[in-house]
């Protein structure tokens, strides 16, 4: 497999809303020092893929409004490596707008469509992995996932059924897709030992997705052939810019994974976490003698327990009594909300939004 060939889209337009107040629109969470580490999420991504192909090959797909903080967060990206969304139409779109621009580019490259805000420990692990995939789709006509091995009954993440019985080089055929499940059917998926959390990343060969994309989803297919002329070229903008609102906003997972059948998952172990929740943030983070997750260097904690807890470091946070909640000091916004409640914080957003207009969103 030639390295020239390996292509990767860092999707990062997403507004990351359940890590509010610290995420906001004008900075969602890909752009955040999330958990003290040092370097936002997008910038650990980015780091990640440049092990996997020549950090040319390295696209960012994420919103117009966001274009001058990814510059300055990753200095060293070409312009033409940053792809603006006119605006968020859910994954597919994005996957069909990146699959046309490096069909003109390159007809034999090999994708990685992958999230900005992915949290990974094993990074050679992860680095081994990918590149097996991106050999695999280089030589089969197949749409692969890496999937993550259930520790619990989630209900926060998609599920892949695999079979067991249909593997090539430990690669598996995809049985079902289930997106989301209740608590009790997360519980049997985690008992029969068959499925694995859907990670949403996804490798596939250009020629194959495009395949795909005229077979499950010809309209939207359509829209970026009109643009075929263009690709890579200064005009492509403008001309994204007009045929961007004619697509559906659907997800991949929902457009083509659910109904393909040459879809493929690798069982994978590489210390993986979407970081999507302040729970996720206080799984991950270290914790004090009392099961606190402190994030800021002026916090007391007196007679508290497995609180998460994030604050400036220029402010005296005094916390006494609490058990089990989330705590976010932001300059204009205070989070105070139980951890067994997190999940409903989009529900406060949109809360505070009906109430307050845009200003603290």
């Amino acid at each position: 497999m030639n390295i020239q060939n390996n292509y990767v889209a860092i999707m990062a337009g997403g507004i990351g809303s359940r890590f509010w107040p610290e995420s906001r629109t004008h900075l969602p969470k890909q752009f955040l020092d999330l958990l003290g580490t040092g370097k936002s999420l997008i910038q650990w991504t980015y780091n990640r893929f440049k092990h996997i192909c020549p950090k040319e090959n390295i696209y960012f797909i994420t919103n117009e409004q966001y274009m001058a903080t990814l510059r300055q967060q990753i200095p060293e990206i070409n312009d033409a490596n940053i792809i603006s969304e006119p605006s968020r139409k859910n994954t597919a779109p994005c996957a069909a707008y990146f699959a046309h621009k490096i069909m003109a580019l390159n007809p034999n490259a090999n994708i990685v469509m992958s999230p900005a805000d992915h949290l990974i420990m094993d990074e050679h692990s992860f680095e081994r992995t990918t590149q097996d995939a991106l050999e695999f789709v280089s030589k089969h006509k197949a749409m692969l996932t890496l999937g993550i091995k259930p520790t619990r009954p989630d209900t926060g993440y998609g599920y892949i059924q695999y079979d067991v019985e249909q593997e090539i080089d430990k690669v598996y055929r995809v049985k079902t897709f289930t997106e989301k499940p209740s608590l009790e059917l997360a519980r049997t998926f985690l008992k029969s030992g068959d499925f694995l959390w859907n990670s949403g990343i996804f490798v596939w060969n250009v020629q194959t997705i495009m395949e795909a994309l005229e077979h499950f989803l010809p309209e939207m297919n359509d829209v970026f052939l009109q643009a075929k002329n263009v690709y890579n070229t200064p005009a492509e903008h403008d001309a994204i810019v007009r045929l961007y609102p004619h697509c559906t906003n659907i997800s991949i997972d929902y457009g083509i994974m659910e109904k393909a059948r040459n879809v493929y998952v690798i069982p994978s172990y590489f210390g993986w976490c979407d970081l999507g929740t302040w729970e996720s943030a206080y799984d991950n983070s270290e914790k004090d003698y009392l099961g606190n997750a402190v994030l800021g260097n002026n916090v007391m904690v007196i007679d508290a327990t497995e609180c998460m807890i994030k604050a400036p470091n220029e402010k005296l946070v005094v916390l006494q009594g609490l058990e089990k909640f989330i705590v976010v000091d932001t300059p204009d916004v205070l989070l105070i909300c139980e951890r067994n409640r997190e999940q409903q914080i989009k529900e406060y957003v949109a809360e505070v939004k009906r109430n307050k207009g845009d200003r603290y969103l």
